[in-house]
């Protein structure tokens, strides 16, 4: 091979140089995106899961004339078997934590007949993602976490309202 063939047989630095200030560039883009998808995914699942539940929940009181019995985090209703599936029930939720029926409760200084609780450990750093939280709320209320059915429990946990 001539010399001069074998000196452009590779690439120089510059060349890699740029390569790769393009690919991070692209990566750097595409980060933020990807954390977009990622929290329209999770706040599509859990609105999904909570109004799965609660229309079961609704349906049972309506058939029965009475809501379950308040059960623990985690711990699946038995009068809801065949209405609600008690995998889907008893799964952490896609930010961590359990689904919990709470039944007669206090939620922001009312009491509240029927609701589905997501019970998570207060140092979550879901739980201080605020923006997931209002994006499901934009999904299943009025997007103010302060009013309407899903809105942020005196304990800090948020709290989908079945039923005032």
């Amino acid at each position: 091979m001539p010399a001069r063939a074998r000196r452009w047989a590779a690439f120089t630095l510059v060349e890699i140089m740029v390569t790769v200030t393009i690919i991070s560039l692209l990566a750097a883009v595409s980060v933020p995106a990807l954390q977009s998808v990622k929290r329209r995914t999770i706040a599509t699942t859990v609105a999904n899961d909570l109004r799965t539940f609660a229309g079961a929940f609704d349906v049972y009181a309506h058939e029965m004339g009475g809501w379950p019995a308040e059960t623990d985090a985690g711990v699946f209703p038995p009068e809801m078997a065949n209405r609600i599936n008690a995998t889907a029930w008893q799964r952490p939720t896609p930010f961590g934590g359990q689904y919990n029926w709470d039944n007669n409760q206090m939620h922001n200084g009312a009491r509240v007949r029927a609701a589905i609780a997501i019970s998570t450990t207060a140092t979550s750093a879901v739980m201080q993602d605020v923006d997931l939280l209002e994006a499901i709320d934009r999904l299943l209320d009025d997007g103010n976490l302060a009013t309407g059915n899903f809105l942020m429990g005196a304990d800090g946990e948020p709290v989908f309202i079945v039923s005032p």
